[in-house]
């Protein structure tokens, strides 16, 4: 069978949404994936391919040329990411090498490493330009997107979480600034849900944690987030990661948008339920949230 590689390092939202190409392509090839560490475990048990496990979160050429050695030997390569470093990576890994055109990455010069370069409808979300990419590579695509099963990976093993089940969890980091919602406002979501409020931080987060009050989770892995995810009454957040777990898991989500689009970043399976008034965060207002949640918890 023909080997193939998939680059997509990170992010954990931008992971998510690459799990359904890739499962596209698992029928069809022999399947490795190059993933940040954190998301390893994520792509072996929901994706179901080998990952191989690199930290270039602040890469240098040394570290890319590390990862270069461990990635040789595949006859076609996929760049989901569409940066410098994830082509550079591209480059040696395969012959035959995919990846969106220039107008559709982020980092325009990757494309000069592609010698298949895919145009995608860019107005879609983009789990969508992620399956049109794949399925360049396939002679028959599927009409119908591969739907990931998510049951193997939530977890719980120390028994520890069972009381944060059922409750209303709030999200308040963000991957930038310009995400945030004003934590002044999560907490008058605390006020307004009382014990009903669970906080769920991440790295880094736990000072902005305290600051909004009320019920703090403990430190979790990923797959302990996701249990907390998947028995949520309902999941408010920002454009991040776990928002995005939480509605690949099945949970009801509202989302809280401003600087980017949710047409093509929202939660995948419910755009419906996005807030978004203007391109800053500062505009949601607390009494459109709370109306928000109460129309989902009724629904």
């Amino acid at each position: 069978m023909t080997r193939l590689l998939v680059i997509r390092l990170s992010a954990l939202g931008d992971v998510v949404h690459t799990i359904p190409a890739v499962l596209s392509l698992r029928d069809w090839y022999d399947v490795s994936w190059i993933v940040e560490k954190p998301y390893a475990e994520l792509v072996r048990i929901v994706a179901g391919v080998a990952p191989i496990p690199v930290q270039l979160k602040r890469w240098s050429l040394s570290a890319i040329g590390e990862t270069r050695r461990a990635a040789r030997g595949f006859d076609v390569v996929v760049d989901f990411q569409g940066l410098i470093k994830s082509a550079l990576i591209a480059r040696g890994a395969a012959p035959l090498r995919y990846g969106f055109a220039r107008e559709a990455v982020r980092e325009k010069p990757a494309a000069f490493f592609y010698n298949r370069k895919i145009k995608v409808d860019q107005t879609k979300h983009v789990v969508g330009w992620n399956l049109q990419l794949a399925a360049a590579l396939l002679r028959n695509p599927a009409e119908t997107p591969p739907r990931p099963s998510w049951s193997a990976f939530p977890q719980d093993p120390q028994n520890r979480l069972s009381e944060l089940t059922h409750k209303i969890v709030l999200l308040p980091g963000a991957g930038r600034l310009e995400k945030l919602w004003p934590f002044d406002h999560f907490r008058q979501l605390v006020r307004h849900y009382g014990e009903r409020a669970v906080v769920v931080w991440g790295p880094g987060e736990i000072d902005l944690a305290r600051a909004i009050g009320g019920v703090l989770a403990p430190p979790t892995d990923l797959r302990e987030l996701a249990f907390i995810l998947q028995h949520a009454e309902i999941v408010i957040g920002g454009d991040t990661g776990p928002l995005h777990l939480a509605d690949a898991l099945g949970a009801r989500v509202v989302g809280l948008y401003g600087p980017t689009d949710p047409r093509r970043n929202g939660p995948y399976s419910q755009l419906q339920r996005v807030i978004r008034p203007a391109n800053t965060m500062e505009a949601i207002a607390v009494d459109d949230v709370v109306r928000k949640i109460e129309e989902v918890l009724a629904s």
